[in-house]
């Protein structure tokens, strides 16, 4: 088979989800298959984190926005190709494109009428998808997404088809307890990070609920005797500063510090050396931070909302993340209780080697071959991990 992958943001220098998953997708597609050709269709950028091999071609493909680079030039060059397959990984994908298309619909939070708040570009990202994803969703011939939970909120709202399939995300192999001392003091040196901290990853996207983990953290702080610090990454002062004045809590100096942006090689060592890490995020697709957490040796504490629980299992502490109360309870457990937090870090550990790059990349490769040969019953999960 002849497979093109749309892979338009794998070489920018900050990355978050979505490329991460087209990244660690091709990376083991490539580990994997030596037997069909692939054309990688990216956007030139700073970090070239995958080369080419044999089978594997990357193309660069021009454009000024996402929008035109996905709806004028890549179907232009992938149409140069004679692809049997053309795969796009973030939720997007052509309108104009004889191609046969898998998409890969991470989630459809965006379809909600209720949806609102973020960045501009955050806004203007969504309502590009609101308007995209139900025409590409008709035209694809498969559909995969990362949860039973997103499967069936895809289902609900388009109707039920057999055209949806659970393939959940994995843990890179980096994301290790197994860490080399020197670089663990290397990343807290550089980060600034304090001798014990909670960890929160959390952004300017309403989801990521930055006013609830705030709003526990200073329950916490006001309430524990000698409370641990909060490191918050991907936030700037300004956007945090603004949620304290909102919560009520801008003058009152709680310990927190700001990483900004973390490159994805340093964040094993921050979930590494941290006490726990709290993500009450409203609605996640997946959370692909949690399993990396427990991979890491971290303790969890998470939303019992949307597919967290699916993800998390036996192995975090879920809490309603609209009560910071609950959410600081925990803080406070963990902090205060050894054998808790310890019987939460080996669950972990446990929990995050159910879910591999590999086993995914399998899987989509069965997809692949779908696309040619109708016996698989795309209704059911392709494996019992995914049921």
């Amino acid at each position: 088979m002849r497979i093109g992958i749309e892979a338009q943001r794998i070489f920018r220098k900050k990355k978050h989800g979505m490329d991460i998953y087209a990244l660690q997708l091709l990376r083991h597609l490539q580990k994997e298959d030596l037997d069909n050709e692939y054309f990688v269709f990216v956007k030139k950028g700073e970090d070239v984190c995958l080369e080419e091999t044999e089978n594997f071609t990357i193309v660069e493909v021009g454009g000024l926005t996402y929008a035109d680079w996905e709806q004028i030039h890549l179907p232009r060059a992938a149409s140069k190709y004679n692809l049997d397959v053309l795969h796009c990984t973030s939720n997007t994908a052509p309108l104009f494109s004889g191609i046969p298309l898998v998409l890969t619909l991470h989630d459809i939070i965006y379809l909600n009428k209720s949806f609102s708040g973020g960045s501009l570009y955050q806004r203007l990202g969504h309502y590009y998808r609101k308007w995209i994803v139900p025409i590409v969703y008709k035209k694809a011939k498969k559909v995969l997404t990362v949860s039973n939970f997103e499967k069936e909120a895809i289902k609900n709202h388009f109707g039920r088809n057999r055209k949806v399939s659970v393939i959940y995300n994995g843990v890179d192999k980096k994301f290790d307890i197994g860490l080399d001392p020197k670089f663990l003091k290397k990343v807290r040196k550089e980060l600034g990070l304090p001798d014990h901290y909670f960890f929160f990853l959390g952004n300017t996207a309403p989801k990521k609920n930055m006013k609830g983990m705030l709003e526990a953290y200073a329950e916490y702080y006001h309430n524990s005797n000698n409370p641990y610090s909060l490191v918050i990454a991907e936030s700037s002062e300004k956007e945090v500063n603004e949620m304290l004045d909102k919560i009520g809590q801008k003058e009152a100096n709680l310990p927190i510090y700001l990483t900004g942006y973390v490159p994805h090689e340093w964040l094993p060592a921050v979930y590494r050396l941290s006490e726990a890490f709290v993500y009450p995020s409203l609605r996640e697709s997946f959370g692909i931070p949690i399993i990396e957490a427990m991979a890491c040796g971290a303790p969890v504490i998470t939303s019992l909302t949307s597919s967290m629980p699916e993800v998390g299992g036996g192995a975090a502490r879920f809490v309603d993340p609209t009560k910071p109360e609950e959410i600081a309870q925990w803080m406070r457990m963990i902090t205060d209780e050894d054998q808790l937090r310890n019987d939460m870090v080996a669950a972990g550990m446990i929990r995050s080697t159910m879910f591999t790059w590999s086993r995914a990349a399998d899987q989509t490769m069965e997809i692949y071959h779908s696309m040619l040969s109708q016996s698989i019953v795309l209704d059911r999960p392709l494996s019992a991990l995914a049921s």
